[in-house]
């Protein structure tokens, strides 16, 4: 049996790898998506595919992984040293069509030993609409389709296929720079993964990943059995699918129970026109966020940790969409994690904060740059205040619980890559949900247009409000304005709006809901959230009875 020395060496070379190749696909990508956002999931696995090592990335992207590479693997049926596959086809990769998955298999001396993966988020592969695909109806409307296409066979690039993504995207340069940050990254952890195997022998690291992952196992387990046995259901709305303006009804129930937790997804609505389906490799990574976060937040994840968790969705229903229903929009899941939180609430209350914002509000705009006559797409993820909790303020703003890795896209990245001009950024006063710990600020951003193009808003909660604890206040939700101060003036969510040099777009995120009454706050708290501008004298006077 492997000493435990070296079993927390191959482990933490394992995550060295992954960290690596983080480090070259920030350093090579063309997209500020990736190389600033961080909108991308890296993880190793063995040679059974089960996770052994990950990066700091998206977190909803990295249990996406697992779901996708296995549809890849058993698609593509043979691999051999030197190839790379590609693979966006929604339903398999747990994603919409521009979350490229590439994977490679590690083979030593002509042995598989690993397999890598990496998704990341690329900006144009000829989908009906440049950008965002904010109303499609189908799948066919959302891009050039990869079931697990090989773009590398025995180390050569297969001309073919990245001629194919060439011809097929409005901006090949991006796209193909990203795909070879990628290839880089990939090329980066099968080199570090082989120096493992050769320094350590394939048995000494088999047997070390078996003992890493049975601890996992047994760490997860023996959380599972301290929390709170039960079964709780709970609600919540999306604002619509993009092409009716019909609310969504979500609806999950987690049950724990007999060492398994179990979330539900029955009685949510059946899957929609509009492109918020969520495929079900992506509906169980949202579970997985929050299992995890309940179970063993503080442990670098293996398979091993997720072995006590049970997903649960009908096909054809909005967290199982199959083919040929429309995914583009994933915002679903962000406010499906939100989701398993507020039933969770309900059994635990002492370890649950209220809701944070409850979506993330993203934006983006398109058109031709003035100075290169290129096409751009650029985006953003605005951050929202996050909940009060049972002992003390929440955070904001700050981006939403489901991408906490990630990071805004720089206003110097805007401005200079698009027609945006940030006329004010700010927080919101007042816009957390009072209680005896308050919810974190929201954001205020006022954008004028210096040229023509599209503004693209992609917002799922702006007609409900985030949920509030324990007697806590609810925040006012997200809000997009176009043509503030105009004729023109409008509230939209998500929403394709053509725009003209001079227009104005102002966005309001929401702050996170209230944890407790507001009346059992603390003076002294109120009088420096006042000092801070996070609360308004008013506000302090009529909501929390201090003048300050």
């Amino acid at each position: 049996m492997t000493d435990g020395a070296t079993v927390e060496v191959v482990r933490n070379h394992l995550v060295s790898a992954a960290e690596e190749m983080r480090a070259a696909l920030v350093r090579t990508a063309f997209n500020p998506v990736i190389y600033e956002v961080h909108d991308f999931g890296i993880s190793v696995y063995d040679r059974s595919l089960r996770l052994v090592a990950e990066s700091t990335g998206l977190s909803r992207f990295l249990g996406a992984n697992d779901y996708s590479i296995r549809r890849g693997v058993e698609y593509v049926e043979s691999l051999e040293e030197g190839d790379i596959v590609l693979l966006n086809y929604p339903y398999w990769n747990a994603a919409h069509s521009y979350d490229a998955t590439m994977f490679a298999p590690v083979f030593v001396r002509g042995e598989l030993v690993a397999y890598l993966c990496i998704r990341a988020h690329w900006m144009d592969l000829g989908a009906k609409d440049p950008g965002y695909v904010l109303d499609s109806t189908d799948m066919h409307q959302e891009g050039l389709i990869f079931p697990g296409t090989k773009v590398y066979s025995r180390g050569e690039p297969v001309r073919d296929i990245l001629e194919l993504i060439r011809f097929n995207s409005r901006m090949p340069a991006l796209v193909l720079g990203d795909l070879n940050a990628q290839i880089a990254a990939l090329r980066t952890g099968e080199r570090r993964v082989a120096e493992l195997f050769d320094r350590y022998t394939r048995p000494v690291v088999d047997d070390a990943v078996d003992r890493f992952v049975r601890a996992a196992e047994e760490s997860a387990a023996e959380a599972v059995a301290r929390l709170p046995q039960g079964s709780w259901t709970a609600e919540d709305w999306l604002d619509d699918d993009g092409v009716t303006e019909d609310p969504i009804l979500m609806r999950c129930t987690v049950t724990i129970a007999d060492g398994t937790f179990t979330v539900d997804f029955a009685g949510s609505s059946p899957a929609v026109p509009g492109p918020v389906n969520l495929p079900l490799g992506s509906t169980i990574a949202t579970c997985r966020v929050a299992f995890k976060a309940v179970t063993t937040p503080g442990e670098q994840t293996n398979a091993g940790h997720f072995a006590p968790l049970r997903v649960e969705a009908e096909p054809g229903t909005l967290f199982h969409a199959v083919y040929p229903a429309a995914t583009f929009t994933q915002w679903t899941g962000t406010v499906a994690l939100e989701l398993i939180y507020k039933a969770l609430a309900q059994g635990m209350p002492d370890r649950l904060p209220a809701s944070s914002g409850g979506d993330v509000p993203g934006f983006m705009m398109v058109g031709v740059h003035p100075d290169t006559g290129s096409m751009f797409a650029v985006s953003n993820n605005d951050p929202v205040g996050w909940g009060g909790t049972p002992d003390h303020d929440g955070i904001g703003p700050a981006n939403h619980l489901c991408q906490t890795q990630a990071r805004n896209t720089p206003v110097e990245v805007l401005e200079a890559r698009t027609g945006m001009f940030f006329e004010r950024v700010e927080i919101r006063t007042d816009s957390g949900g009072a209680g005896r710990f308050r919810g974190g600020c929201g954001l205020r951003r006022d954008i004028r247009f210096v040229t023509d193009g599209e503004f693209l808003s992609v917002i799922k909660k702006t007609k409900s409000a985030p949920w509030a604890l324990d007697g806590g206040r609810q925040p006012e939700p997200n809000q997009v304005v176009v043509f503030p101060g105009t004729g023109r003036e409008k509230r939209v969510s998500t929403k394709r709006t053509p725009v003209r040099a001079g227009d104005r777009v102002t966005l309001l995120t929401a702050g996170g809901g209230g944890h407790g009454d507001p009346a059992l706050r603390d003076p002294g708290a109120v009088r420096h959230d006042v000092q801070e501008g996070y609360v308004s004298p008013g506000a302090a006077r009529e909501v929390y009875g201090v003048n300050a």
